[in-house]
């Protein structure tokens, strides 16, 4: 009995068809993971903003202490925080929990708070 030339093929495809499934959803999961990670981290600033904002006038000492515990509860890095006036301006790190493919393993937002002026 002669065994035809593309015996085995099959598995060849099945195993390209299931690499390729699995880069994909790697890639799915890396992409989310940041997406999660960038609005994690700007909801953070603005919390940590709006809680300097509301001690701006005890000074940049007792408003940017707050901020910083704010964003130490949520298990964000708080890179920097200044007053402009009564307006606190807040900027802070989170890291992606799944930085692959050469993804940025952090991703840095910026808010502002402060009185409005009528």
């Amino acid at each position: 009995m002669r065994v035809p030339r593309d015996a085995g093929s099959a598995s060849v495809v099945l195993m390209a068809m299931g690499l390729a499934a699995i880069v994909l959803g790697v890639t799915i999961a890396s992409a989310g993971s940041m997406l999660v990670a960038d609005h994690r981290a700007g909801s953070v600033a603005d919390l940590s903003a709006l809680a300097a904002a509301t001690q701006a006038v005890r000074g940049e000492g007792v408003a940017c202490g707050l901020a910083h515990r704010v964003a130490d509860d949520q298990r964000v890095q708080l890179r920097s925080c200044h007053l402009d006036g009564l307006d606190a301006v807040v900027t802070v790190q989170a890291t992606v929990p799944i930085a692959s493919l050469g993804g940025p393993g952090s991703v840095i937002a910026t808010a502002r708070a402060g009185p409005v002026e009528l």
